[in-house]
């Protein structure tokens, strides 16, 4: 029980949240409101596989890193918890836990799943060489709806690009925010990140800029699939929380950067998640009365 709470603590099991419910969010789309049970299972596996593979990849490429950083010296590897090989070992797992969902879904989910691991396998890579690293990160999980609609549908259609660069935008840019408290040990190392790159005032311009074209595709995303009142209503609210997000930190004070990151970010998708949700069920209840 001891090592599997260490696990769960390396992988940040509960930074699920993150991308979790956009996953549903294209699932829901694709399927008009209406997934099967098996196909609810299976997407959810493969998204607990790819993300436990891409957490564990991450810690083991990043453990010199890391073991530098006051911030990361007590995750599982540079502490001592976890040996190297024990988290490659788990993510071969995770990875080969990813495969077999894929095989239970549409077909063409079988023939595109380097696209979906490639990114989040060179993520942790990038820093070392751009500045980028947050939108390839944010492409990583925005790639989980277009996933989820490839996982029913057997194909792709524009409208949920598009809400996946909506949720690269608004990934990029909380990144960004996250990245703010790295920027001396970023500098000292020699990593990139547009805060340590550019400064933290810029960054955070650059964060702002990202959640306004967030919620702008949103607002396509609704436009594209003829969705309800509900669904704008939503919309709305995350332009609400992400202005919140974005008046929590400051160049000049970082203490509430945990808040923004953690906090806010779990309200944004859940509510985004939960008002499509219910614009379909309005919209099936409207039809039932009629």
């Amino acid at each position: 029980m001891g090592r599997l709470k260490t696990v769960l603590e390396m992988i940040k099991f509960e930074h699920t949240i993150f991308a979790l419910p956009f996953a549903y969010m294209g699932m829901m789309l694709a399927a008009n409101g209406r997934p099967t049970l098996w196909q609810i299972f299976w997407i959810t596996v493969a998204m607990a596989g790819a993300r436990s593979f891409s957490m564990a990849m991450n810690r083991y490429i990043d453990r010199e890193i890391d073991s530098h950083n006051p911030r990361t010296q007590e995750r599982a590897i540079p502490a001592g918890k976890l040996s190297p090989k024990y988290v490659l070992g788990f993510a071969a797992v995770s990875i080969i836990v990813f495969f077999i969902a894929t095989y239970q879904l549409a077909p063409l989910a079988r023939v595109v799943w380097p696209a979906v691991v490639f990114p989040l396998l060179i993520y942790s890579y990038t820093k070392r060489f751009t500045w980028l690293n947050h939108v390839i990160l944010g492409i990583s999980l925005g790639l989980a709806p277009i996933g989820a609609w490839i996982a029913i549908t057997n194909g792709l259609s524009w409208p949920v690009v598009v809400l996946g660069a909506a949720v690269m935008l608004w990934v990029a840019g909380f990144d960004i925010i996250y990245a703010c408290q790295d920027i001396d040990v970023d500098r000292r190392e020699k990593l990139f990140s547009i805060p340590a790159v550019f400064g933290i005032e810029r960054a955070l311009l650059v964060t702002r800029m990202f959640h306004v074209l967030t919620v702008a595709l949103l607002f396509t995303v609704g436009v594209a699939f003829k969705m309800g009142a509900v669904y704008y209503f939503g919309v709305m609210v995350t332009a609400l929380l992400l202005a919140y997000e974005n008046r929590l930190v400051k160049p000049n004070d970082l203490s509430k950067v945990n808040v923004a990151f953690f906090t806010m970010n779990g309200f944004i998708s859940l509510q985004i998640f939960a008002f499509t949700g219910l614009d379909f069920a309005t919209r099936y209840l409207l039809k039932g009365s009629v």
